[in-house]
């Protein structure tokens, strides 16, 4: 087993040797468990996502209020025209 010194901030040290005094555990076994939960859990579970899956719940949320913009001819005035020819 190896040994090594890591620098948590005072309050995480306290939180963490308290949550280990109520389980009936050692520090380093409470750290040892939360290393293992993390670098266990599948990729997808450690936040490594895709843009498109981040945005999936995303998608149509956002309502102009028409249906559809190409039913309305008022939306598609002037579309594809250039506006330097036609100052």
């Amino acid at each position: 087993m190896m040994k090594t010194t890591v620098e948590v901030p005072d309050d995480l040290y306290r939180r963490a040797k308290a949550e280990a005094a109520l389980r009936g555990r050692k520090l380093r076994d409470l750290v040892e468990e939360g290393l293992r939960l993390v670098l266990e859990a599948p990729p997808k579970a450690r936040g490594r996502h895709s843009l498109a899956g981040l945005m999936r719940r995303a998608r149509g949320t956002i309502d102009s209020g028409v249906p559809d913009l190409a039913s309305n001819p008022e939306h598609l005035k002037d579309f594809g025209r250039d506006d330097r020819r036609h100052r």
